[in-house]
């Protein structure tokens, strides 16, 4: 990923779960938290919920892919939480993609056409 690190701690998990904005569908629950450095930083979670560990395995390379893909459509200064639903287990790569970008616009954090990324 260009732009963005992980999260990795907990506390840092546990900060945008209680500062941040959550919105939700079918597949994921976002949560968007801003920052003060210049790039993004994103945290995925996947519960024992969603199935064994080859399971949620895929379904954390899915939606870090799909992160990935769509990258310099984001905003930057944010921290961004990405918990799976158990229904994720069943979705393909474009279900999961196309889940993103519909949070993300729910989140009101994509570049609008006209923005330059730095």
């Amino acid at each position: 990923m260009k732009f963005t690190q992980s999260l990795k701690k907990n506390r840092e998990f546990l900060q945008v779960y209680e500062k941040g904005k959550s919105k939700s569908n079918r597949l994921l629950i976002m949560y968007v938290l801003e920052n003060d450095q210049s790039g993004n930083r994103i945290g995925i979670s996947v519960s024992k919920k969603v199935g064994n560990s080859v399971v949620r395995h895929r379904v954390k390379r899915l939606i870090l892919e799909s992160y990935r893909l769509q990258e310099e459509m984001f905003n930057s200064g944010l921290n961004i939480v990405v918990v799976a639903r158990p229904a994720a287990r069943d979705a393909d790569f474009h279900e999961v993609s196309s889940a993103i970008i519909h949070l993300s616009s729910l989140h009101r954090i994509l570049r609008s056409s006209g923005e330059e990324t730095k």
